[in-house]
């Protein structure tokens, strides 16, 4: 989908055509000018008069899929009364941009027609209360359109935004249940439809095995041209990766014809297969596709809507499991793996394919992984749990590092990070709020942008940072609940 997000700007008549044109103007220099340096392009609609005009674009803005969320904008003082029914309607995100023409007061040639054309300081905060007295989500971001601070806020929004339009278009295919009496990878289904828009069914694991049975050798063959390309081979057992390769088609063949960006499997359930898709998952993962293991749905979901709103589409974001800790005084870390999946977008440098013993499941020969270690850098690791009646979003702020050892022994791929605000309170923490095993990590997307995108949602947002204590959080999480239960 070619994603454009539309700017309508408010006004009235009172201050005549003049004016009017200028305003008309004005927007679309900011809209060219914003096209340009966003990874969006801003649509202007229309200087908005009346009740009409703004209901209108904003109705016809919910039916247009490619509208991915509306920016307004007041340039002059403009009415909100003539905004409700087009507020109260929408149902995209919205961002409220609080900025004006021009960057300085022009001591001289200021005037009291200067005034009547440039009120966005008064129709702002006009603006701003509608949005407020109809309770509306939406994202005030101030500041002058020129401005490189303000571009980078707009879009981050503009990524959440095409985050949420993903979250409701998404169908996510299960292959079989989720690993037996494992809690946090439950949920309600219907919920999360209703709310996030994502629809979650199960196929059998005998259905992926008969999409295998069709998968030519000339499709594999081609395939393994792309492994060779992308990664070093450090196996002689072509075989397995063949087999991966296999895997990974029929996988991807279901999803397409189904519509779905996302999957989940179990090693539990591998009816008819050789081995766990370990391979396979990491190169859909690359591609854009959604992985979530143990037949965790949720984190399926998510990782595929955190990649698009990742740069270019499809970013640095990966399924991700807390393994274990490295608890030296002075050096705690996290050391992040799964079994097998575990998206290339996170790796330092070229990674592997090896073929390894897997000591878990019903893996008939050994599976074919990508091997790699994680970059540094700052990211976030993020959690989407159901607590009975509501969802909470998990995001704490972490800072990868170079793994401090080689670990030759340790066939997966895998990331070390501090958590914020220091390994053992950010493990209290994240254990008080119930945050699960598997997360999604994230070089691109920011703690703020997941807070928009839990905003756009609806759904709770708990954030665990530097400046997070457990007793600060325990008060958050109180104060929560009850709000949350009133909703």
């Amino acid at each position: 989908m070619n994603y454009e997000f539309w700017l309508i700007v408010g006004s009235q008549f009172l201050y005549g055509n003049e004016v009017l044109e200028t305003v008309d103007t004005r927007a679309k220099e900011i809209a060219k000018k914003l096209s340009e340096v966003l990874p969006y392009p801003v649509v202007y609609k229309v200087t908005a008069k009346t009740n009409k005009e703004v209901t209108d674009t904003v109705r016809e803005a919910n039916y247009r899929n490619e509208c991915a969320g509306i920016i307004t904008w007041c340039h002059t003082f403009s009415p909100s009364k003539m905004w409700i029914d087009g507020i109260r309607d929408l149902n995209k995100p919205w961002c409220h941009f609080a900025t004006q023409y021009n960057v300085e007061i022009p001591n001289e040639e200021i005037d009291m027609d200067f005034m009547n054309l440039n009120q966005a300081a008064h129709g702002d905060r006009e603006h701003g209360f509608i949005g407020a007295r109809l309770r509306k989500p939406r994202k005030v971001i101030a500041g002058h359109w020129t401005d490189e601070r303000v571009h980078k806020r707009l879009s981050d929004w503009m990524k959440s935004a095409v985050g949420a339009a993903v979250s409701r278009d998404m169908k996510v295919m299960r292959f079989g249940d989720n690993m037996r009496e494992v809690a946090v990878t439950e949920g309600d289904k219907v919920e999360a439809q209703i709310k996030l828009g994502w629809q979650v069914n199960t196929w059998a694991v005998g259905d992926l095995v008969k999409e295998m049975g069709s998968v030519t050798e000339e499709e594999i063959d081609s395939l393994m041209e792309v492994y060779k390309s992308s990664y070093d081979i450090a196996t002689d057992n072509t075989d397995a990766i063949r087999y991966q390769a296999k895997e990974e088609i029929a996988i991807k063949k279901m999803m397409d014809r189904e519509g779905c960006r996302a999957f989940s499997n179990t090693f539990q359930d591998l009816y008819g297969m050789e081995q766990l898709p370990g391979l396979a998952s990491q190169h859909l993962m690359a591609l854009g596709y959604g992985y979530g293991g143990e037949g965790d749905w949720k984190v399926s979901a998510l990782t595929a809507i955190m990649k698009a709103m990742g740069k270019g589409g499809n970013g640095s974001s990966a399924f991700m499991e807390d393994y274990t800790y490295h608890l030296v005084e002075g050096q705690e870390y996290s050391l992040g793996a799964h079994m097998l999946e575990v998206c290339p977008s996170l790796a330092e440098g070229r990674p592997r394919i090896e073929t390894h013993h897997l000591g878990i499941g019903m893996n008939e020969k050994d599976p074919a992984r990508l091997v790699f270690e994680g970059k540094a850098g700052k990211g976030i690791v993020a959690s989407l749990i159901d607590m009975g009646g509501r969802l909470r979003l998990i995001v704490q702020d972490i800072e990868c590092v170079k793994p401090i050892m080689p670990m030759p022994n340790l066939p997966v791929a895998r990331v070390m990070w501090r958590a914020m605000p220091d390994l053992l309170t950010g493990v209290e923490c994240w254990i008080t709020a119930g945050g699960a095993h598997h997360t999604v990590l994230s070089y691109d997307v920011t703690a703020e942008m997941m807070r928009d995108w839990a905003n756009m949602m609806d759904i709770e947002f708990v954030h665990i940072s530097k400046e997070t204590t457990p007793a600060k959080l325990e008060d958050e999480l109180f104060i929560k609940d009850l709000a949350w239960k009133l909703r």
